[in-house]
């Protein structure tokens, strides 16, 4: 059961207190809803087969369906007829999830600090930590653009950036290990 939601709010079940801290982790808290919102900001996936096939942590069908319909009922993507094809539906990011880069980013500048993480995949997470609040409003922008407006994903955007530096740390970690053979 949902609680009645105030304006400008998103729509959650009620938390075990009103604590913002508590409420946030009860929406987000579990492992699959932040990867598929990750996923869908960072890969721009928005297409249901590709979020299943494209999620590294190899997330299950039914988890993925399920994840997805939480974060449309809780108001951070919405369900939209793709208009290419009557049989699929594309998912977007809502201004709420949009708001969560920065959030996202310091998740990622801690792991990428704290814990023993793979250079290709930690990139990204040093250059949002590096570029911080000015890059986290440009991209921010560039995923309004995309999600809210629907214009394309621009090819010289912060996105294009973070998959550049991704693709030529990924490429350089080949060739190390190749090396080592």
């Amino acid at each position: 059961m949902t609680q009645p939601v105030a304006p400008g709010k998103l729509t959650t079940p009620p938390g075990k207190s009103g604590c913002p801290i508590n409420m946030t982790v009860e929406l987000l808290g579990d492992r699959w809803s932040l990867i598929v919102l990750r996923d869908i900001m960072f890969s721009g996936a928005t297409h249901f087969r590709e979020l299943l096939t494209g999620s590294i942590e190899g997330i299950a069908s039914n988890m993925l369906a399920a994840r997805l319909a939480k974060l449309v009922d809780a108001g951070l993507l919405t369900r939209d007829d793709d208009p290419s094809h009557r049989q699929k539906v594309e998912y977007h990011l809502t201004e709420p999830a949009i708001q969560l880069v920065p959030v996202l980013a310091n998740l990622g500048a801690w792991g990428a600090r704290w814990l023993d993480t793979t250079p290709e995949l930690t990139i990204r997470a040093e250059l949002l930590a590096a570029g911080g609040p000015a890059l986290w409003e440009r991209f921010m922008a560039e995923l309004r653009a995309v999600h809210l407006h629907g214009a394309p994903t621009p090819t010289d955007g912060v996105l294009a950036e973070l998959t550049a530096a991704y693709e030529e740390t990924a490429r350089r970690e080949r060739e190390a290990s190749a090396g080592t053979r």
